[in-house]
């Protein structure tokens, strides 16, 4: 268990002990339970927990997109938007979609994306229904027990020479054609050219 989970356990009674002080209306605790389902309604079918991604991973990801032309990437779990919108901000010429499936980090980010006047588009969905085929790049930042049907859409859908990239999470028995360290404290990128 990491290290920070012990100040959670630390912090979490005295939490309770508190709230149970103040004497909260019940309507306080209803508002919290609807902002953590919106946020992980989803966690218990597809094992993919909210996992934001860190700036020295979306340079990384800018400097292994092929550059030199347009391209169209889609960043699948695309969390509150930061990687698709730092790209299209980095790359006018391209095409960046993000596709969430839980509500509020996608309503997050398509609403940061208009503030910012972002070019970077955001989908509310499954990325199973994607067609891989329509992008020459694939990131995903998921999690263990979604990397062997990721792999399984990849192969059938993506094109010859195309990436697909996985910030953290490696495809059991499917060597990566590269696998870059992001940083020493920080997980490897992994990537495949289809």
């Amino acid at each position: 268990m990491p290290v920070w989970w012990r100040y959670i356990h630390f912090v979490f009674p005295l939490a309770v002990y508190g709230m149970l002080a103040l004497h909260l209306p019940t309507q306080f605790y209803l508002i919290g339970f609807l902002i953590s389902l919106s946020l992980y309604w989803t966690t218990f079918r597809t094992q993919v927990p909210f996992y934001p991604s860190r700036p020295a991973v979306w340079k990384h990801v800018a400097e292994l997109i092929p550059q030199g032309s347009s391209i169209h990437m889609v960043d699948i779990g695309s969390g509150l938007g930061d990687l698709t919108m730092y790209l299209a901000k980095q790359r006018q010429e391209s095409y960046f979609l993000g596709v969430e499936i839980a509500p509020l980090p996608w309503f997050i980010s398509v609403v940061r994306a208009r503030l910012q006047r972002s070019k970077a588009k955001f989908i509310l969905g499954d990325y199973y229904a994607l067609n891989f085929s329509e992008f020459d790049v694939v990131f995903a930042y998921l999690s263990p027990a979604a990397m062997a049907a990721l792999w399984q859409k990849a192969k059938s859908e993506m094109c010859p020479g195309s990436l697909l990239i996985s910030y953290e999470f490696n495809i059991d028995q499917v060597p990566a054609t590269i696998d870059i360290s992001v940083r020493e404290d920080l997980p490897l990128l992994y990537v495949w050219r289809m």
